[in-house]
């Protein structure tokens, strides 16, 4: 947001105006782009940002008196049609750019049927995108948002200053996330000091992923949540709570590729019509280690935010925002607030 907007939000409404302000305008930017099928990085930014207008709308639910076409479960459906084609535009990508060149020519044929495949299934969920981008639905939506910018209306816990609520706000998500189950996945598996095939390491990992994928993913969302609705806040709090949105992000992130992987061999499975480890050995080693490499990667952050001292610190953080600004200079964090990410 810009300084001088920081500057004059000094309320819970004024906040929530601004977070509306910025991801509309985001999310109706890319429109045009998106209709066309002009660039994937346009539909990319557009699901970004209307996920982001319904965190807003969401996280501050509290502070506003939306007209109903603009409600959370209007703009939801719209992010979740276009999560679908953006979906299909990664798989696509994964395939085409980072599996294709490291498999023989046998496998890049039955591969190349798979990408056919896919591709006409992306021009079906296309026009469903633009049919809606198109439809009365989403005009009322855009039109109710624009009409709520030039008058906006509130609740009455709307005046408050931002400072005052700022924990109340932040403080829902950030528990949901440290009682979610997805945290106790593979816990138990630990890393042996004997040396272990990389093919036995897979199959292990896989066993565990198997029926707990819908776990993890339903982790990775409310990471996103909370990453996304602590986004809003950045610029009330210093260096030690940017670091935890930064993990926030690295935890998103990393439970996607794991997310990505098991999504790709579900629709390699069903698009052929075997085994991806019978049909295509090679490319099944390649997402066999790709995703284990994720699950390195994953194993320091469960661990970390498994630690009782890591999850207080969090919250301590939250109860910390800087002090209200005066004449545009803003006050400094207690030590006790930047040595909590040290643990």
């Amino acid at each position: 947001m810009k300084e001088s907007e920081i500057l004059k939000a000094q309320t819970l409404g004024d906040w929530a105006y601004l977070a509306i302000e910025q991801h509309s305008e985001k999310t109706f930017e890319y429109e045009s782009d998106v209709l066309k099928d002009r660039d994937p990085e346009a539909l990319h930014q557009m699901r970004v940002g209307m996920r982001r207008l319904r965190s807003a709308v969401t996280g501050f639910a509290v502070a506003l008196d939306l007209p109903k076409a603009a409600e959370e479960e209007k703009i939801a459906k719209i992010a979740r049609q276009l999560g679908m084609l953006r979906d299909l535009d990664v798989l696509l990508e994964t395939l085409e750019r980072d599996c294709k060149p490291a498999l023989p020519t046998a496998e890049q044929d039955a591969l190349d049927t798979a990408v056919k495949y896919l591709r006409k299934d992306r021009r079906k969920v296309l026009q469903v995108v633009q049919t809606t981008l198109k439809h009365n639905r989403y005009k009322k939506l855009k039109q109710a948002l624009k009409d709520w910018l030039k008058q906006p209306a509130y609740q009455e816990i709307a005046s408050m200053p931002i400072q005052d609520v700022l924990p109340d706000l932040l403080m829902p998500q950030v528990s949901r996330l440290f009682l979610h189950a997805g945290w106790m996945v593979g816990d138990k598996l630990e890393e042996t000091e004997i040396p272990v095939p990389e093919e036995f390491q897979y199959k292990v990992l896989n066993r565990e992923l198997s029926g707990h994928g819908p776990v993890l993913h339903s982790l990775r969302k409310q990471v996103k949540r909370v990453r996304y609705q602590m986004n809003l806040f950045s610029d009330l709090y210093g260096s030690t709570y940017d670091a935890y949105v930064k993990d926030m992000k690295e935890i998103q992130e990393v439970l996607g590729e794991i997310q990505d992987s098991q999504v790709l061999e579900e629709v390699l499975k069903e698009t052929l019509d075997s085994e991806i480890e019978s049909s295509l050995p090679a490319l099944a080693e390649h997402i066999g280690k790709t995703r284990h490499k994720a699950w390195q990667r994953w194993k320091p952050l469960q661990e970390r935010y498994l630690n009782p001292a890591v999850r207080q610190a969090f919250h301590l953080q939250l109860l910390q925002p800087l002090p209200q600004r005066v004449n545009g200079q803003v006050g400094t964090q207690s030590q006790s607030a930047d040595k909590a990410m040290d643990i």
